[in-house]
């Protein structure tokens, strides 16, 4: 395990090398969620055993209890949590490497060696419990890469000349002819050859609302037919499917922070050379020198003491772990020590739309009767949520939990029928109702003073027709969460950019939701592997970017981020697990709040720092041009551990969240809303 990952943890990505899924039956088939249980990584199981040792022995150690009692729990510790780092640093150092590994351990049986012990045994826990922090870390990493795979169905029903054939996804090639049949999931990348009906593609672009197939429009694999038949030529191979292409993303963007973790390395290297070549110096010139072997030992065993990173890690991780817990508080899962701290350096936002920006489901925001109709709001609401009762579309259902919000009550509806991509019909009250698009019936009379221009009313209208007359129209939009704006403003404060808008959703849905948020820079339309392109450019002029989003199609750009932020209500499985922390209440107001918080931990680590650098040169120094008693050693050391640790603790209160100055003042004047 490399410094790096023992200092922050492990931001690790994975290669999929597992067999391929089970043939599943492939009509309305979810993915199964895939999580590694902590406890079945056996590096989790061996830092567990050392924790448990290890409390087990502190009491009795301060209790001053006989030896026999407390040795054989340290023993137990040092053998669960050390055995495996050890393994792995004499591994390195057959390869003509020394790593922090076999560092760490030979400073854990020094200190045991002369008797203390219990420092011995701290070291060896903490280094164990990162262990398996890493390696879960990477189980996580590769459940949720599978797990994408699974929204792909195993089979698709190809069309022959002799009839139709079920075969297995893989082997489908470009020009097969496939037919889709009502719920199923959409086997390969295509066009629609002869067919209407709608597909739920949130997956891949993001869009809240199904969308109307028909001839000639592009189909993605893993996204889910509606009600309608269809028949889709196949025009990608499935290996190179958008779903394909974003598990290929997300691993590729994750390898790209490589390159620091390998300066890391060149930096552990030099420490550990160091540190065992002074403690030898330190050990064999006093003994030429006819110093007798016990003090010159303990001179050495003092030194590897003093030398230990054990105040660096604290100095370190105390700040980052308060203020992981601090945010967790507060409703922000930030998933390491790492991923805390690179929240702070971000110096630009882009922001997701459906989801993120917005609530993710349309709701009902105008209801017009027509003139001359005789209704007025609540029964025009009314009569359209009795015709949509029946219907599962996204639409009726928010038609109809607008009409019982104002506890409207609904008629019941007869021979009710939809048709996909149109609307529905049906028969209320002895009169038959129609609800569907503004191009779906006759053209609106000049008279009705009804406005049905999609583009003018800014969401999606739905024209509402008894017995063939027009009676009103319906708007329907996804609208923009209650603290987009504060979190926009918050955003634009903290890094001096305004954020960039990157959606899947087409240019009129995004600019609106930009107008309503005070966002300048947006993207619209945009595919998986688009929203990356834009993050890289960001980032290829220099900037730190932090990505917010929910959907799978927003993994790879979280991935490729400095940073990601995902939304934890609806997020997909992928987002959750490529994100570097997941906003687990949806409340984006929180998303300035972790980048101020994460700010203030990396000016505590730096003050950290200087303090444990300093008493670990003091230390050194001191046992090396004059005599350092080690109880005096031991105490400085742990004095020092103490000191950083007390401090990096600060972010625990409940001061460290709540933003300070002017900068961050509500539109309205007022403080942002506690979380």
């Amino acid at each position: 395990m490399s410094l790096h990952a023992f200092l922050y943890g492990a931001r690790v990505s994975s290669t999929l090398d597992s067999p391929p899924v089970p043939a599943l039956d492939a009509s309305v088939r979810t993915a199964p969620r895939r999580r590694t249980r902590v406890l079945a990584l056996p590096e989790a199981r061996w830092a567990l055993l050392a924790t448990a040792a290890f409390l087990l022995a502190l009491p009795l150690h301060f209790a001053d209890a006989p030896g026999w009692t407390y040795g054989p729990l340290y023993a137990i510790a040092y053998l669960a949590g050390g055995w495996e780092p050890a393994l792995a640093g004499l591994r390195a150092l057959r390869g003509k490497t020394l790593d922090v590994d076999l560092l760490m351990i030979v400073a854990a049986l020094g200190a045991a060696a002369i008797g203390q012990v219990l420092d011995g045994a701290l070291l060896i826990v903490i280094f164990a419990t990162s262990g398996a922090l890493e390696a879960l870390a990477t189980a996580r990493t590769a459940d949720s890469v599978r797990g994408l795979l699974d929204l792909a169905p195993a089979t698709a029903t190809r069309v022959t000349a002799d009839g139709e054939e079920s075969v297995p996804v893989s082997r489908l090639c470009v020009g097969d002819e496939l037919l889709i049949r009502p719920g199923e999931r959409i086997g390969a990348d295509g066009r629609v050859l002869d067919g209407t009906s709608e597909a739920d593609q949130a997956t891949i672009t993001g869009e809240p609302l199904p969308v109307l197939k028909t001839l000639g429009d592009e189909v993605f694999a893993g996204t889910l037919n509606g009600t309608g038949a269809l028949r889709v030529r196949v025009e990608r191979d499935p290996a190179d499917s958008v779903i394909a292409r974003i598990v290929t993303l997300v691993e590729e963007a994750s390898r790209t922070k490589a390159p620091t973790q390998l300066f890391i390395e060149k930096i552990e290297q030099r420490y550990a050379v160091g540190v065992v070549a002074a403690t030898l110096t330190v050990f064999a010139v006093p003994l030429a020198f006819g110093a007798d072997l016990t003090g010159a030992l303990l001179r050495a065993m003092t030194f590897m003491i003093v030398a230990s990173p054990c105040a660096v890690v604290l100095a370190t991780m105390p700040p980052l772990l308060s203020a992981i817990a601090t945010a967790g508080r507060h409703g922000v899962l930030v998933k390491s020590a790492l991923a805390m701290e690179r929240l702070g350096e971000i110096d630009t936002a882009a922001l997701d739309k459906t989801g993120t920006l917005t609530e993710g489901a349309p709701e009902v925001t105008a209801v017009r009767p027509a003139t001359g109709s005789g209704l007025d709001e609540d029964a025009l609401l009314a009569l359209v949520a009795a015709a949509e009762h029946p219907s599962e579309h996204p639409l009726a259902r928010a038609i109809v939990a607008a009409a019982r919000t104002r506890d409207l009550r609904l008629a019941p509806a007869r021979d009710f029928a939809a048709k996909p991509g149109h609307g529905v019909t049906a028969t209320v009250d002895g009169r038959v109702v129609t609800v569907g698009r503004p191009d779906s019936g006759p053209d609106t009379d000049a008279d009705t003073d009804v406005n049905t221009d999609t583009d003018v009313e800014g969401g999606t209208v739905v024209r509402v027709e008894r017995d063939g007359a027009l009676v009103g129209t319906l708007v329907l939009a996804d609208r923009p969460r209650a603290d987009a704006a504060e979190t926009a403003a918050g955003l634009t404060a903290l890094t001096g950019t305004s954020p960039v808008l990157l959606t899947g959703d087409n240019p009129r849905a995004a600019a609106q939701v930009a107008t309503a948020t005070g966002i300048t820079d947006v993207r619209a339309s945009l595919l998986p592997e688009d929203k990356v392109t834009a993050v890289r450019e960001l980032q290829r002029a220099g900037r730190k970017v932090l990505f917010v989003g929910d959907g799978v199609n927003d993994a790879p750009a979280l991935a490729a981020a400095h940073s990601g932020i995902a939304m934890g209500r609806a997020g997909s499985d992928l987002a959750l697990e490529t994100a570097d922390a997941v906003v687990v209440r949806d409340e984006l107001a929180a998303i300035p709040a972790v980048v101020r918080l994460s700010r203030a931990a990396r000016r505590l680590v730096v003050q950290n720092l200087l303090v444990a650098g300093t008493f670990i040169t003091v230390l050194v120094l001191w046992d090396l041009l004059g005599h350092l008693p080690l109880p005096l050693g031991v105490a400085g050391h742990e004095g020092s551990t103490v000191l950083v640790g007390l401090n990096g603790l600060r972010l625990l209160r409940e001061s460290a969240w709540r933003p300070r100055g002017s900068a961050w003042r509500r539109p309205d004047g007022g403080r942002p809303r506690a979380l």
